[in-house]
């Protein structure tokens, strides 16, 4: 019901915003990473969970969604619905433990992401730049967690993550697209896979390896990068480009599957160089 692998990967990444904000091992509240982890789950949980009870319908014609609990019919909406709603009044709550931004941020991903651009799916493309919104939250939100602030450091984080998404949920639109067809959702860019959104993928990905290295030119505040690392940064967002280029090549749904799974080790392997810098440096 909460899809717990992709649950985890989120809290994640605002594990890894956190860890970034603060100046040294002394300062991490473990308190707060426990709030930060459970509250983020209770979030990510409750907009699946919402997600499932508006596409149920459209899940239950998708081979890779038809068994989702309610689509199946094994968990009824109403059961689903309360339990969106305690997962959000627990998220809501105890994100506002950490501190009132925190809760706030984490209530407009849920708002965004079940109000926004869940309907958007089956309308226009767009659903996937208004879905990036939501999906950038988490790594500036372990920032804004342990400063209460949202500057320019939490920006440049959302800013990363925000770009990221168009390259990662291109590719899975592009190896799902006969799936998402049955449902009728409009993923890709130009609504086919075709020369122009294997072109713009590798354009997003280009603007997504120069926003990860550029906290190495010293102009996002506290969020700074040392040229080693930016160099090992730079050496992932290459292997994320080469994939990019492989699916311009050959257009195939194998190529796209490989560059799906490279942008989900892209993201979490920059996330990781982001946090040794810091304490190693």
């Amino acid at each position: 019901m909460t899809k717990a692998g992709l649950a985890v990967s989120v809290v994640f990444s605002t594990i890894a915003g956190y860890f970034l904000a603060v100046n040294d091992w002394s300062e991490v509240n473990y308190v707060t990473l426990v709030l930060l982890a459970v509250g983020g789950y209770c979030m990510v949980g409750a907009s699946n969970v919402y997600n499932q009870i508006i596409e149920k319908d459209l899940d239950a014609k998708m081979d890779r969604t038809k068994n989702r609990p309610v689509a199946s019919g094994r968990v009824s909406p109403k059961t689903a619905l309360t339990m969106a709603i305690i997962l959000t009044i627990l998220g809501v709550a105890i994100l506002y433990v950490v501190n009132p931004k925190t809760a706030m941020f984490g209530a407009i991903s849920i708002f965004l992401y079940t109000s926004v651009y869940t309907p958007l799916k089956t309308v226009t493309p767009l659903s996937v730049f208004v879905g990036a919104i939501p999906g950038a939250i988490p790594f500036m939100l372990g920032w804004v967690a342990a400063t209460g602030e949202f500057g320019i450091e939490a920006g440049m984080l959302f800013i990363i993550q925000f770009f990221w998404q168009f390259p990662h949920f291109w590719a899975i639109g592009w190896f799902l697209y006969d799936d998402y067809k049955k449902g009728g959702f409009s993923m890709l860019p130009t609504g086919k896979r075709d020369t122009k959104t294997a072109l713009q993928i590798i354009l997003y990905t280009i603007w997504l390896i120069l926003v990860s290295i550029f906290p190495a030119f010293g102009l996002t505040g506290r969020l700074f990068l040392t040229p080693i690392a930016a160099v090992f940064v730079l050496l992932c967002g290459l292997w994320m480009l080469f994939a990019a280029v492989q699916l311009y090549k050959t257009r195939t749904a194998k190529a796209a599957r490989s560059l799906m799974l490279v942008s989900v080790s892209y993201i979490s392997l920059i996330q990781i160089i982001y946090i040794i810098d810091k304490f190693i440096r």
